[in-house]
Order: C-alpha cells, then structure tokens, then sequence
C-alpha cells in the first residue's frame, strides 16, 4: 500500500505540473533569442536527437558513476577520439563541465612540484614553482583553479593587462622560474575580443612555455572543420593543452581537455573536480558526440554566423570580432529601457551593467547564430539604435573586425 500511495502522489503532482505549464504557454510569448550559446543551432537538429533518444532507450538516462569507478563508457570513448582528433592532440579527457575543466588542469598543473618535493619532505621555493602567468580577463574558472593551485604551493601567478603581449613578454622575460605556463581565453565572453593567437605562438617559440587554451567559445564556431581559433589562426600544435565544453556550441552538457598522453594521465590522478565528479549521461553523451559529427559537416553553419556578423557590422558601423557583440549604452537605466522595448518587440538579450562591469560602460551583450536571419538583425538593429547613435560609413567594412579566413 504504501508503494501505491507514493505512486498516487507522483500522478498527482504530475497531472499539476502539466496544469502549470499549459498556463505559462498561454501567459508567455515566443521571443528569438540573442543571448544564448547555441551558436550553431544544434539543440533542436534531428540527428543529434535521435541519438539521444536511441541511447536512452537502449541505456537508459542516468549517470553510473564517476569516470573511474564505473561511469565511463563506449559512448564516452568514441566522444574523447573524436574531441582529441578535432583538436589534433593525442587525447581527450571529459569532464562533467567546462569549469570543471579548468578547475581541473590549474590544480594539476599546481599539483606538479608539491609532489616531486614531497618525497624530500620539503615544500618547493619560489623559483622552483610553476609560473603561471594569466590574462586579466580570463573565466572564473581558471582564477578559481589557480587560487587551489597556490594553496597546494606549486605556482607563482601572474597576471598580464588584457591582451597586452608587450606585458606578457617583459613578465616572461623577467621571470627566472624555469617553468612557466601561459593561459588564456580564445575568446572572451563579455566582449567578445579575441587573444592574439599568432603573437601567443611567437611568445611560445621565444620563452617555451606551456600554452594552456580555453576555447570555450571557439570551438566548433571556428575554423575550417570547427576545430576552434587555433585551427583558425593555424597555431594547433602550438598549444599544449586546449580545454573546451560541450555546453555551448555543441549544445550538450560537459566539458572535456584535450592534450597528450601524459598529461591527461596527470590530469586524471590530480585533477580532484574530474576525479570526484559524475561523468555524462549515456544520452548526453551520445549527443556530443553527434554534435561533433553534425557541427564538422554542416560547415554551412559557422558560415552563417560570419553573414550575420558583416550584417551586424554593416547597420552599426560597431567592431564586430566574434560571435558575441557588446554594444556599450552608458548608462544603466538606458540598458534596462533598450532591454525593456527589445522584450516587448519579441527579442531577448542581456544588459549588462555594474557591478558587472565599469559605472557607465552599461551594455547590450548579443550572441549571434546560424539560425538568426538577416530580417531578424536588421529588427534588432532598429530598436537598438534609438538608444545608441550608430557611426555606419558608406563604405562599412567589417575585415578589420573577423578573422582574414572569412
């Protein structure tokens, strides 16, 4: 009986729920979105649904458990060969998100020089730590990994100006730490700035340092076959170690780091937020892995989004870099007024402002995709200017502001 009552109750609650989001249908309107991170589109591609849907049925939903007990599967095997051969690097390591990626990888490369002092019962000096030099508007999650990397005592950090390599190289050049490590964002999600992928290469050539890659927002968007801005800007083996998600672009869930052997061995032993963490559903995991085989062939995609990037550029004039566009307001209740008309016309983007961000740099940040259409920027662009005064030129070229691959 008491199975029976809990099975009464969960009828219950469901029939309830389905009540509740027949009204919410009925109270809330369709609006295009301008904020998300389906850049290529794929969350509703058939192909990748059906993939899902077959590894639910075949393995069902849940999660079995952390990578090395007993989560990992073929499903996962074929996601990492495919996420390591688009990356062009030796191996693939998954991990239960992007930040988890990140957290990963500082706290095993901080986990380096603790370990090989620890036999020596000593803990490391200052020249022999890793120097670990990072730019100032990197994702919190790689601040976040360097703080537990330097509570292990295996790194000595640096912060460089935002894409300053002038800074970057009197930093290197000053440091007398053997080992140094250079991470970065590609792209930067606020601004949507790209780092100097070629200058990072040289830097590389110059110092010989380890080059650790974020390319959250690079990856499957750029480059030939979706391979990210190192493929883009032809600096692959340039970079040691490249860490991506799955939750964007891919538009899946997870994150994964893509490396050599050895590092992915270390990674796993040292790594504590990959070591302690759920691996991916089957089902997610299957769906990755379409959306790595959809994103690469259906190149069309990416070309998409460099159409509506010129388009965008072309009604305001505004530099245009990637994918994600900021376009500075000033003042916050301004933003919140731009925001307001873009809501009621069917549009949704976010304003920015502090303490997000500097007093009086408010902002409209706006992600474009495959799927927006030239009508749908050109509405956008409507309302937006009756809060910004566009400087468009007659002869608005935008090769300035996105890659020379275009």
């Amino acid at each position: 009986m008491a199975h029976a009552g809990v099975e009464l109750v969960s009828k219950y609650e469901l029939e309830e729920n389905e009540n509740i989001c027949s009204n919410q249908e009925m109270q809330y309107k369709k609006l295009i979105l301008f904020a998300g991170n389906d850049f290529l589109g794929l969350s509703r591609h058939p192909t990748i649904a059906k993939a899902t849907a077959k590894a639910a049925m075949e393995q069902g939903t849940g999660p079995r458990g952390s990578p090395l007990i007993c989560g990992y599967t073929n499903y996962h095997m074929a996601l990492e060969s495919s996420l390591a051969k688009l990356k062009k690097k030796e191996a693939c390591l998954l991990c239960t998100s992007g930040f988890g990626a990140n957290m990963a990888v500082m706290v095993a490369i901080g986990s380096i020089v603790p370990v090989m002092c620890e036999s020596e019962g000593r803990r490391p000096t200052k020249e022999e730590k890793v120097a670990v030099f990072s730019d100032a508007l990197n994702h919190a999650s790689i601040f976040d990994g360097l703080k537990l990397a330097d509570r292990l005592g295996g790194v000595e950090l640096f912060v460089y100006k935002h894409c300053d390599m002038s800074h970057l190289d009197a930093l290197l050049t000053n440091c007398k730490n053997k080992r140094k490590v250079v991470v970065t964002d590609s792209l930067f999600s606020m601004d949507g700035d790209i780092a100097p992928m070629g200058e990072l290469a040289q830097l590389r050539k110059k110092h010989g340092f380890l080059w650790v890659l974020d390319d959250a927002h690079g990856t499957f968007v750029w480059g030939k076959n979706g391979g990210g801005l190192a493929e883009e800007f032809n600096c692959e083996y340039d970079v040691d170690i490249s860490i991506g998600t799955l939750s964007k672009a891919a538009s899946s869930l997870g994150g994964f780091v893509t490396c050599s052997k050895i590092w992915k061995q270390w990674i796993q032993s040292r790594g504590r937020s990959f070591i302690f963490s759920t691996i991916a559903p089957v089902p997610l995991a299957a769906a990755s892995y379409a959306s790595v085989v959809v994103a690469k062939k259906e190149s069309w995609r990416r070309r998409e989004i460099r159409n509506r990037m010129k388009e965008l550029h072309a009604l305001t004039g505004i530099p245009v870099r990637s994918q994600i566009v900021c376009v500075m307001i000033g003042d916050m209740m301004q933003a919140i007024k731009a925001n307001h008309e873009l809501l009621e016309s069917g549009f949704y983007c976010v304003a920015v402002g502090p303490p997000a961000v500097a007093p009086n740099t408010a902002r409209l940040r706006l992600t474009l995709t495959a799927v927006h259409t030239s009508e749908d920027i050109r509405r956008l662009v409507a309302i937006i200017s009756k809060y910004v005064q566009f400087q468009v030129s007659s002869s608005s070229d935008c090769s300035n502001y996105i890659s020379p691959r275009l």
